[in-house]
């Protein structure tokens, strides 16, 4: 079973396409992702640990409860999938690479043309950098198949 950790933006459902089309393959992977529903991401340091007046540390609770899926996650994982979109700035998303990096484990960067300047270190790390999610697929498919087709 190869474990892949699918980190980046919430906004549209990359993580399902890549799902579904690696199904299609029949590749042998689990895949895990942080909490992809942005109210209860926001929301849940506060919901469990109590309100806060000021949004720094609304914001402080909820990402550090976060990050114990996500930490637990990229380090239990053979490859690590980030995929930056073209509406917000997914800040999160490049620090997820950096502890994968940091971890020494492997990265695929999706991206579009626009955001190459400005993720030129977290793509020099990278092993690839996609344009979409078919490329993505493609190379799992190559790495646990061999197969080009």
């Amino acid at each position: 079973m190869f474990n892949v950790y699918l980190s980046g933006e919430i906004h549209t459902n990359w993580r399902e396409e890549i799902i579904k089309l690696c199904r299609k393959e029949e590749l042998n992977i689990k895949f895990s992702s942080p909490i992809t529903n942005h109210e209860a991401s926001d929301n849940c340091g506060v919901e469990i640990l109590g309100q806060e007046d000021k949004s720094f540390w609304k914001d402080n609770k909820g990402a550090k409860i976060n990050s114990i899926k996500i930490k637990k996650s990229i380090r239990e994982s053979d490859l690590v999938i980030v995929k930056f979109g073209d509406q917000y700035k997914q800040w999160n998303a490049a620090f997820d690479a950096g502890y994968a990096s940091a971890l020494n484990k492997s990265i695929i960067v999706i991206h579009n043309d626009q955001n190459q300047h400005a993720l030129k270190e977290v793509d020099a790390f990278a092993s690839a950098v996609a344009s979409d999610q078919h490329q993505v697929v493609r190379i799992l498919k190559y790495v646990l198949a061999g197969s080009l087709k």
